[in-house]
C-alpha cells in the first residue's frame, strides 16, 4: 500500500483566546502525485493549516503525517523532502536574487557547486537570469513570487506547498507559475495548493478540498463536482453555494 504523501487525522488548532478552533477536526489524505487545492475564504482555516504542516505552528490536538514522518517529533526529516511557498514574500530585501538563493540553498546543506548549477537553472527557468545580481526591493511583485518559489525548490522536495503563490501578480507571472506547476507534478512532485482564483484551481487540481469555519464542507474531482448538484456549474459556483456571499475581511 503506498504511503499517503499527507496524511491529516482530527487536527484541531485553536488561538490563544479565540472563541472559535481556527482548524477544528479535519481529516484528510493526499495522495502522491496530486495537485490538491485547498480552497476556502478568508479566515476559513487554510493558512493555519499549512502552518502546521510546514512546522510553523504546534497543533492543539490530531496528528499530521509527512510520508509517514510525524511533523511534530521529525521535523528534521520533514525539512529534506517539504517545500513551502508562503503567502507573504520570505526573501531579505537588501539582498540580492542570488544571494538570497544561495542563503536559502545553504541551510539546505547543498554542496556549494550543485547549489550555484540549481540557482542559475531556476533564475532562467522563471526568467529570472538577468537579475540575479539585483537587490530583491527593486524587484515587482511578479519577480518576488518567482523567486520565493525558487527558494522553496532547491533541494528538490517530494512536496511542494504554495499559499496564495500567483496572489496580486501580473498575467504573464501567472502563466509562467502555473505551467512550472504543471510540469514540476508530471515529474512526480506532490503539490498543495491555496488560491483565491477558483478559475485557476479549478483548470489546475487534480482534487479540492473547501474549508470554512476550520472545517471540510466538501471534497472531490472538480470535474465530478461540477454538475453533480443543482446550481454546481463551475468550481466558483459551488465556492459560493457552500459558503455564502457575505463578505469575508
Amino acid at each position: 500500500m503506498t504511503t499517503a504523501a499527507i496524511s491529516i487525522e482530527n487536527l484541531v488548532h485553536r488561538y490563544k483566546d479565540a472563541e472559535q478552533p481556527a482548524v477544528n477536526d479535519i481529516s484528510l489524505q493526499i495522495k502522491e502525485g496530486e495537485i490538491f487545492g485547498l480552497l476556502g475564504p478568508n479566515g476559513a482555516g487554510k493558512t493555519t493549516t499549512i502552518s502546521i504542516l510546514s512546522g510553523l505552528l504546534k497543533p492543539t490536538q490530531g496528528k499530521l503525517l509527512i510520508h509517514g514522518f510525524d511533523v511534530e517529533t521529525q521535523p528534521d526529516e520533514i525539512k529534506k523532502i517539504i517545500g513551502v511557498v508562503p503567502q507573504e514574500i520570505a526573501l531579505y530585501p537588501t539582498l540580492t536574487a542570488k544571494e538570497n538563493l544561495y542563503f536559502f540553498g545553504s541551510m539546505y546543506g547543498i554542496p556549494k557547486k550543485h547549489l550555484k548549477e540549481k540557482i542559475d537553472h531556476y533564475l532562467s527557468l522563471f526568467g529570472l537570469e538577468n537579475t540575479g545580481n539585483k537587490r530583491v526591493e527593486q524587484f515587482s511583485g511578479g519577480m518576488k513570487r518567482r523567486l520565493n518559489m525558487i527558494a522553496s525548490l532547491l533541494h528538490e522536495p517530494k512536496i511542494l506547498v504554495l499559499d496564495e503563490p500567483t496572489s496580486g501578480v501580473d498575467v504573464q507571472s501567472r502563466n509562467l507559475i502555473i505551467e512550472f506547476l504543471r510540469d514540476l507534478n508530471k515529474k512526480g512532485t506532490t503539490i498543495l495548493y491555496t488560491s483565491h482564483y477558483l478559475e485557476e484551481a479549478e483548470s489546475l487540481c487534480t482534487e479540492i478540498a473547501i474549508i470554512d469555519n476550520g472545517k471540510i464542507i466538501i471534497r472531490g474531482i472538480p470535474k465530478q463536482l461540477i454538475g453533480s448538484k443543482p446550481g454546481f456549474d463551475n468550481l466558483e459556483n459551488i465556492f459560493l453555494q457552500l459558503t455564502g456571499k457575505k463578505l469575508r475581511d
